[in-house]
């Protein structure tokens, strides 16, 4: 296997060649960071990288996999030591700046990692940067005034999706074999979807909130954007504390969901392709459709069902105040959008958010009923072109972009489990994807139905052509 073929390999497979001393963290380090030197400039995917203390860390995680080999004991050692990673500009990492995508927010010197960055090393994973967000995580595209725009790596006319755009475009074009993302109302799926990705928006307290929030409310959440279902699993148990430290609150599985093999049993599924607020397009909607179609013939009872009755309206107080409760931010520097939805926030009281979030939890989860899984289309049609919707109108702007969370956004409120996964190109070439969603806590579940959707789904190749071997 040459160099340049290791792009195409999963990060699992990585870990695996590493421990047996067949590839070096510093060669891997190396072409990765090589390709973000020749493509980031073009895709605007990372917004920092740290080239130097990536290539220590990598020859640090050589010295130690070499002893480890020479003892016979490279099951010691963290279990992803010397894979690459990035880190969502949300997120602190240590002796780096945190911009939140935002000329509002003074940038952040932190010395210490969050609790999501401290598990991702404790596995050994080492970082190469900061992945590019919308500012405030708030909006579904990357186009902050920070930095250009965050291209498609399929048509890089279109946008990367948002807000953990930079996670997405990474991962797709090959400058990283995962990635970290967070997702408030669907900003790790609606990436992962527009990317052709593997997206998991994690149950409500499965992964500890990175800053130390009482998180059983909270809207978001982190999770990982991989290249395939095995991939995404192992880099949520490390998340969760499953492999590597503790796991939150939220009642612990078993065993690791990596461990987990064995087939789903046959299930209950709500098939939803219109929402209130957008219909999906009909090549969306007929993947969708596609995918119950050959879950049924496999066995599960799919039903199809319009998706539970709402509005953006009744979204908006809930996710006005989250971005109001963000820190150090000067209204007056944001984007209008951004602007628009912190201002707003702050005239909300948290009393009328908490109202709006039982009443629309409620709503969603009386729509499932006893459904054990629920399948709907990830986003509702292709990524929109970059600068599709800009101007001074904030609440303008935002609607626009709103319709591309109509699917995702409902079960952040009920905090459920759920994974976008690509299953079909559209006739533009474009990933469409597909989103699984199961009740709290049964990851297992939702993981296991993604497995049998990825293996009747072949997909396509899972680096773009152009971007592949250059």
């Amino acid at each position: 296997m040459s160099l340049a073929e290791l792009v195409h390999v999963s990060a699992l497979e990585q870990a695996r060649l590493l421990r047996r001393r067949e590839i070096r963290s510093q060669e891997l380090v190396g072409l990765y960071l090589d390709r973000i030197a020749a493509h980031n400039p073009a895709l605007s995917a990372f917004v920092s990288v740290f080239d130097a203390r990536a290539r220590r860390a990598a020859r640090a995680a050589d010295d130690a996999l070499d002893r480890a080999a020479r003892r016979g004991a490279p099951d010691s050692l963290p279990p992803l030591l010397g894979v690459p990673i990035g880190v969502k500009d949300l997120n602190f990492v240590r002796g780096s700046r945190t911009r939140m995508g935002s000329h509002g927010v003074l940038p952040l010197y932190s010395p210490v990692d969050d609790a999501t960055v401290a598990k991702l090393r404790a596995a050994g994973l080492i970082v190469l940067g900061k992945l590019a967000t919308s500012e405030l995580g708030a909006l579904p595209v990357t186009e902050p005034d920070t930095h250009p725009p965050t291209r498609n790596p399929w048509d890089p006319t279109r946008t990367a999706g948002g807000s953990s755009g930079g996670s997405g475009a990474a991962v797709a074009a090959g400058l990283l074999p995962w990635a970290q993302g967070s997702d408030g109302a669907g900003s790790i799926r609606i990436p992962s979807a527009f990317c052709g990705l593997v997206g998991v928006k994690p149950s409500r307290g499965r992964v500890a909130n990175a800053f130390g929030r009482d998180d059983r409310t909270l809207l978001y959440t982190c999770g990982p954007l991989a290249r395939s279902v095995a991939d995404a699993t192992a880099l949520l148990d490390v998340m969760a504390g499953l492999t590597v430290g503790r796991p939150h609150w939220l009642s612990p599985p078993p065993c690791p969901y990596g461990q987990m093999t064995e087939p789903s049993p046959r299930l209950r599924i709500k098939l939803a392709v219109d929402s209130p607020i957008a219909a999906a397009e009909p090549e969306w909607a007929a993947a969708a459709r596609a995918v119950g179609e050959a879950l049924a013939a496999a066995g599960h009872r799919v039903e199809e069902a319009e998706m539970a009755r709402g509005s953006v309206d009744d979204f908006l107080p809930i996710y006005q105040r989250m971005l109001a409760d963000v820190p150090w931010v000067r209204a007056d520097r944001l984007q209008p959008a951004t602007r628009w939805l912190v201002e707003a926030g702050r005239r909300n009281s948290p009393t009328l958010a908490h109202a709006a979030y039982t009443t629309l939890r409620e709503r969603v989860l009386a729509w499932v009923g006893d459904a054990e899984l629920v399948l709907t289309p990830a986003v509702v049609g292709p990524p929109p072109p970059i600068g599709a919707w800009r101007g001074p109108d904030g609440e303008a702007v935002f609607r626009a972009y709103a319709v591309y969370g109509a699917f995702t956004a409902p079960f952040n409120i009920t905090g459920q489990p759920a994974v976008a996964l690509p299953v079909a190109s559209s006739r533009e070439g474009l990933p469409i994807a597909v989103q699984l969603v199961a009740s709290v806590g049964r990851e297992d579940r939702v993981l296991a139905v993604a497995r049998e959707v990825e293996a009747l789904f072949p997909g396509r190749p899972r680096v773009p052509v152009s971007l592949s071997m250059s």
